[in-house]
């Protein structure tokens, strides 16, 4: 007996096969909840952005003091596979770009190790490296916009802000941007003549500004076994704070910053407008455009869009009322786990209408009795290949459930092939599990064969590369996962579920008998030309030349 009909031998009567079956599905399941969803693969390209001042440099000093040994050097990092510079006055910039795959805190630090240890080499006059990376996650999957007919740009960015601030609080949020409105500021206008008048240059108000804003360790002093730490100075908070610095001394009295200046808490002047409108653009106008302001929210690598989209509408509600003022509306203008959530679902549908519509051609050719034996395979191979795929860290887009349904067709074959011989078995002997063993075993290592045969004829596209390699890689690696999957749930559960549906499986004159008409006049003909070519050459040289020429004609026209 070979290794099928041992596999097939041990678990036809076990009690654990149907426990196999549940978990499967219970696992499939959970993997269908946890997984990630997203529209494409995410392509891991390390973008890492490095920025290099050199104060009154021309653009060629720039080039040839900073952005060609700094090119030099970057281009020693392994795994860099472009380098892009731009050299201008005072500035430049390489935008580095490592091979596909390549790990981003890798590529970081390896960076990082590059430029520190040859900082000796910098020139004069150059700044310290900035360096920033850049990746897919730091693209927003949700934003909201702030809009209202009472309220302001500059109040509504300070009702955003401390939006952003509470949704910043969840564990799966890497960073937030606030577009529109007008920043909070301190402006300073000063008087001339004032300052004529006690003999102040503006550039000492400056000075005076930057010496009152800061905080200064001034030591400590333990009492009752606790430290205290002593800090003086403190950073400015509002205008009036502002216009209390002391700027000079006259005739034994302060000159406080008031007095030589217009000091005002105020907003910043307008650098970019966001703007809410609605209706068709030629109406706006009379519709009227609102001032508004937009939050964008990145998440964190590896998490799941959809799940942090829903904690963060959930979290928007329970801020009205508190933070969110009446009369501020919030709309929320893109949701990427929303439109990922729906086409996820959307594949996951079609997916079972074609494992259905397999079912239902199963139970019209062979009967509905083999069917429910396909039936149970299908779902089970869709789910272990599903956790399998969560466990290789894939996520549910497009491309993994389009390499699902791509295997369907595929998967169903070794239990077709497992059920069929069975029920033929059955017909021709007995109904027990022996009988069901050994039909199994006799088209155990022909399906082995075939299904190991697929992979090899999948598993090349693994290892393509560059920027198709992660679009490719879950097509191989999830279809020959299903395959290999659905080896073994063809000698494991397919005989065990057999036995229990074709126990009512007539003898084969019986069934010869209540066989249909249309599939006896298909059988027959189908036979009696395949006879026909095996026994004759010059049929087999006919059918093959009109078979090209047919094909040759198609591909004409």
């Amino acid at each position: 007996m070979g290794i099928a009909g041992k596999i097939a031998n041990a678990f036809i009567k076990s009690k654990l096969t149907p426990l196999i079956v549940i978990s499967s599905l219970l696992i499939g399941l959970f993997a269908i909840i946890v997984t990630p969803r997203e529209e494409e693969p995410q392509i891991i390209v390390p973008m890492i952005d490095v920025f290099v001042s050199y104060p009154g440099a021309s653009a060629k000093e720039v080039e040839e003091r900073v952005t060609k040994p700094m090119g030099k050097l970057l281009w020693e990092i392994k795994g860099v596979e472009y380098i892009y510079t731009m050299s201008k006055p005072g500035m430049s910039v390489a935008i580095v770009r490592f091979y596909v795959g390549e790990d981003m805190e890798d590529s970081i630090v390896k960076l990082y190790n590059k430029l520190m240890s040859n900082y000796d080499k910098i020139p004069p006059g150059v700044s310290e490296p900035l360096v920033k990376p850049k990746s897919i996650d730091d693209v927003p999957i949700l934003t909201f916009t702030l809009w209202s007919d009472r309220y302001s740009g500059y109040e509504l960015r300070r009702v955003a802000l401390e939006i952003a601030e509470e949704l910043k609080k969840d564990k799966d949020i890497s960073e937030f941007h606030v577009i529109g409105g007008q920043r909070r500021q301190v402006r300073i206008n000063l008087e001339p003549p004032r300052l004529r008048a006690y003999n102040i240059s503006p550039l000492h108000i400056a000075d005076m500004l930057e010496r009152a804003n800061f905080t200064l360790p001034s030591g400590s002093f333990p009492t009752n076994n606790q430290e205290f730490i002593v800090d003086t100075g403190g950073f400015l908070k509002n205008s009036e704070e502002v216009g209390n610095i002391v700027v000079t001394v006259s005739n034994t009295r302060p000159v406080y910053l008031r007095d030589v200046a217009e000091v005002t808490d105020t907003p910043e002047e307008p650098s970019n407008y966001v703007f809410m409108g609605f209706g068709p653009a030629s109406t706006m106008e009379q519709d009227g455009l609102y001032e508004a302001v937009t939050i964008a929210i990145a998440k964190k690598k590896g998490t799941n869009a959809t799940h942090i989209s829903e904690r963060m509408l959930e979290k928007i509600e329970t801020l009205r009322g508190s933070i969110i003022p009446s009369g501020i509306e919030i709309e929320t203008t893109r949701n990427y786990g929303d439109t990922a959530k729906e086409k996820s679902d959307e594949l996951l549908k079609h997916m079972f209408i074609a494992a259905l519509s397999v079912t239902l051609l199963i139970a019209f050719a062979l009967g509905w009795r083999e069917s429910i034996v396909v039936a149970v395979a299908v779902p089970v191979t869709l789910a272990l290949t599903i956790f399998v795929s969560y466990m290789y860290g894939y996520t549910l887009n497009r491309v993994t459930l389009f390499a699902l349904i791509f295997s369907i067709g595929i998967l169903v074959d070794d239990a077709i092939v497992v059920v069929e011989n069975i029920h033929r078995h059955f017909r021709m002997s007995r109904v027990d599990p022996q009988t069901a063993v050994l039909a199994v075993d006799e088209v155990g290592n022909p399906t082995i064969l075939a299904t190991f045969t697929v992979m090899a004829a999948l598993l090349p596209m693994a290892f393509v590369s560059g920027l198709m390699g992660p679009y490719m890689h879950p097509i191989p690696v999830g279809a020959s996962a299903a395959m290999l999957v659905s080896l073994f749930i063809a000698f494991i559960i397919s005989p065990w579920l057999s036995y229990i549906v074709l126990r009512g499986v007539k003898s084969n004159v019986e069934s010869e008998k209540e066989e249909g008409k249309i599939f006896g006049v298909l059988n027959r003909v189908y036979e009696r030309n395949l006879r026909g070519l095996l026994g004759s050459g010059k049929k087999r040289i006919k059918a093959m030349g009109s078979l090209l020429f047919f094909s040759w004609f198609q591909s004409c026209f």
